[in-house]
């Protein structure tokens, strides 16, 4: 006889916009708690699923229609709880992309492929060390046998709070958050998330705590911190980390341990939002202005936003830290006053004074109209640089481009080495001769002569991190050490530290003090704990002040007060020294209001420049926005799908359609990408639900234009909420 069948809604990865339902209904001889893993049949592929609440209104089966059934329920892993899914329901909503999209994407990527033969060998180690960790409890409570210990704190000497730290933590302690820390590079952030996790581990036997960072090589660090204060009290296991760079197996070893609760603290970067945390009681989002915890692929949602989302939801706490918040992060935790009584919704944390650490490095401008023509390196920049090597100090000079030079030209047809797929130039790599694409990665060799009119001599435009290693090698030359050895130049960039450890390496080289002056990208801006670098210089960092995108500002006064956080973090070395850190701008606009805030390390005034300018513009956060991206085979197709789409927001009278403002369709800054091209169209409203509600109902629309025979060059089309750059 056989069982009745049961009805279970799986949420599935569905092909992006393929207007499949958001959940697929599928027959089971049992019924199945949501959150279940399961595998199922999609057309001919077998894919992970996870089953989800039923619809309050599932859809009438279509008559003669009979449902398939699941291929196998993953055993061995407990449901997904139920907060878990609500943030997964919430970014979907927000982000406008389906459930099964987000759910699936956030699990680790060897769990989607397991079996369900495959995942049970995978468990069984585990089931099998528990069963070993049994016997040695029964054998501990057997008669006769003394009682365990109980956990021990780590046997280091306690550090003791300033009296800032200490008005912090009482603070976190005592509100419910979020809370938006607000303290200058060296100020102590750190102690204050460790005694957060501290408090939070203590309160709850089954607590844990997510602590995010924006950049994977800032994770060793931090899990070497916080392994060092929490594994002697809870146990080796108690930290893992969760970031792109680690194998699948690592990763899936990770989540499990999260999942199961085993790991207390989860280390990881904008993916370990969506971490299965049944415990989670603190989340710290270190660094939470920078631009990585929002995703540029596939869903584009920001992890940073979901992190306050997450919290409210589950009753966590929240802690927003950095040097220089985000302007919507300030603006939310404005103290209450006249106008507004309550204030915003964060409340917001001062912990301005450096610890351990020089004072804040002196900001000195060159303005480089007075200097030599083309030089590279002013004059004064290089005779600091040259003393700090002499006296044994290290530098750190910045410049955010990558390669030896930007594009190769031809003085004499104008020939540039663009790239052949997309409308952007190939930067040119010296180390290997090479021509390379960074938006797509096309690679070719530098050819000999030019090809458009066979000129042996083209030249290099423009300067990248390649070049200012070669160029400052070149006038270090003759420069010692105080033991007499030349000066050490070397590069740190997404170029040098490709292969596996080669960050680690070369950051290890950098603490030692075998290298003297440290040529690097943002990468090595923000986050390091450089003990010996007294002078930080920024070389070419005017583009960002011409730049289209009105965030530009905000980014460029973030990177250059990251950086300038570099100099003098031991204030011991440098008071041995005799020294005085210092950060080094060099402008052809020395008079500009970023860098007269910058020279006396006035973030607010700062902010409240920007805000007044966003304020008056209606520029985020006074109003919101969303980009609908179409790529098509020609930029025509492109914006003509853009113009449709809008036109049918318009006749069909969607749902807040007099709220929002949409504007014409653009190409992109970059158009044509990998012979693809882009174009975007920008969605703005005063009222966030409003925004949220249109482009929901929108959907549909979209898809209903996309499958017109007029619209067949159409590649793909995406939303992105809150996006970061237009």
């Amino acid at each position: 006889m056989s069982l009745p069948a049961h009805t279970v809604h799986v949420a599935v990865q569905t092909p992006a916009h393929s207007a499949v339902g958001e959940l697929l209904s599928y027959t089971c001889d049992q019924p199945l708690e949501a959150g279940t893993l399961v595998r199922v049949p999609l057309g001919r592929r077998d894919l992970l699923g996870v089953v989800w609440d039923a619809p309050p209104r599932p859809p009438a089966m279509p008559e003669g229609v009979e449902l398939r059934p699941i291929a196998a329920v993953l055993q061995g892993i407990a449901p997904l709880p139920a907060a878990w899914r609500r943030l997964v329901a919430f970014a979907a909503y927000y982000y406008q992309r389906s459930v099964g999209e987000i759910a699936v994407t956030a699990l680790p990527p060897q769990l989607r492929e397991m079996t369900a033969e495959q995942l049970a060998r995978r468990l069984r180690p585990t089931k099998a060390a528990a069963k070993r960790a049994a016997k040695a409890a029964k054998a501990e409570q057997a008669p006769g046998t003394a009682p365990a210990p109980a956990p021990a704190a780590a046997d280091i000497p306690p550090i003791v709070l300033s009296a800032e730290q200490a008005d912090v933590f009482t603070q976190i302690a005592a509100h419910p958050g979020p809370f938006l820390l607000f303290g200058s590079t060296g100020s102590g952030k750190t102690e204050v998330y460790l005694r957060a996790t501290q408090a939070a581990l203590d309160a709850d036997p089954g607590a844990q705590v997510l602590v995010m960072v924006p950049e994977i090589n800032l994770t060793p660090q931090l899990e070497q911190r916080f392994t060092e204060r929490f594994a002697p009290q809870y146990g080796a296991a108690c930290v893992v980390s969760m970031h792109s760079a680690m194998t699948n197996p690592q990763r899936l070893k990770s989540w499990l341990a999260a999942h199961t609760g085993v790991a207390r603290i989860v280390l990881g970067t904008r993916m370990s939002v969506f971490a299965s945390l049944p415990g989670l009681s603190l989340i710290v989002v270190d660094e939470e202005h920078d631009a990585s915890y929002k995703q540029q692929e596939g869903a584009r949602y920001s992890a940073r936003d979901l992190a306050i989302w997450r919290a409210r939801d589950t009753g966590a706490k929240v802690i927003l830290g950095s040097a220089t918040p985000s302007l919507e992060s300030w603006h939310a935790s404005r103290p209450p006053n006249a106008d507004e009584p309550q204030g915003g919704r964060y409340l917001r944390l001062h912990m301005p004074s450096r610890i351990g650490a020089a004072a804040l490095p002196r900001v000195r401008l060159v303005d480089m109209g007075q200097q030599p023509r083309k030089a590279v390196f002013s004059p004064p920049l290089i005779d600091a640089i040259t003393e700090r090597v002499q006296r044994g100090e290290q530098s750190l000079v910045l410049l955010n481009r990558r390669g030896f030079a930007p594009v190769l030209f031809c003085a004499d047809c104008g020939w540039k080495s663009d790239c052949p797929h997309c409308s952007a130039h190939q930067v040119f790599h010296k180390a290997d001769r090479t021509l390379r694409c960074h938006h797509c990665g096309y690679t070719q060799r530098v050819p000999m002569a030019c090809p458009g009119c066979g000129n042996p001599d083209i030249l290099p435009l423009g300067k990248g991190t390649e070049q200012l290693e070669e160029e400052l090698a070149r006038l270090l030359r003759n420069v010692q050490r105080p033991d007499r050895e030349p000066a050490r130049v070397a590069r740190i960039d997404a170029d040098t530290t490709r292969a596996k450890g080669a960050l680690e390496e070369q950051l290890a080289q950098v603490h030692a003090g075998d290298i003297d002056v440290l040529v690097g990208t943002q990468m090595v801006a923000k986050g390091h704990d450089f003990r010996r670098i007294t002078l930080v210089a920024a070389v070419q960092p005017d583009s960002a002040l011409f730049s289209s995108d009105y965030r530009a500002p905000e980014r460029l006064f973030s990177l250059l007060m990251q950086a300038a956080g570099r100099a003098g973090r031991d204030a011991h070395y440098v008071a041995a020294q005799g020294s005085h850190p210092e950060m080094w701008i060099q402008t052809h606009d020395p008079s500009h209001p970023v860098y007269t805030a910058l020279r006396s390390h006035d973030y607010p005034a700062f902010a409240a420049r920007q805000l007044r300018e966003r304020r008056d513009a209606g520029m985020p956060p006074f109003a919101f926005q969303a980009i609908v991206r179409a790529d098509a085979r020609t930029q025509e197709a492109a914006q003509a799908f853009l113009a449709a789409a809008a036109e049918a927001a318009r006749q069909a009278g969607l749902p807040h359609v007099d709220d929002v403002f949409l504007y014409p369709p653009i190409p992109m800054s970059v158009q044509r990408v990998a012979n693809v091209e882009r174009a975007q169209m920008l969605i703005e409203s005063a009222q966030r639900p409003a925004l949220l509600r249109f482009l929901w109902a929108w959907q549909t629309h979209l898809h209903w234009i996309r499958a017109q025979p007029g619209h067949r060059a159409l590649v793909r089309w995406l939303v992105d909420v809150d996006p970061l750059a237009i």
